[in-house]
């Protein structure tokens, strides 16, 4: 893979941290649900999120 710019590597820090804030608070709202249904949607948001914000920080390391 090619050497990210300063640009690049900037945006992608500013991505994985809007995700990991997502992630927070998205267990958050699940830890609070009372409707199961609420709850799982919460939780799978959630694990898309840290999904999705894995991939991001795989580009950190090639």
């Amino acid at each position: 893979m090619a050497n990210l710019t300063q640009v690049e590597l900037q945006n992608l820090r500013h991505l994985i941290g809007a995700h990991e804030t997502s992630y927070q608070k998205l267990n958050n709202y699940a830890s609070q649900a009372v409707d199961p249904q609420i709850k799982q949607m919460f939780t799978k948001s959630a694990q898309d999120t840290l999904n999705t914000k894995q991939k991001l920080m795989s580009f950190l390391n090639n």
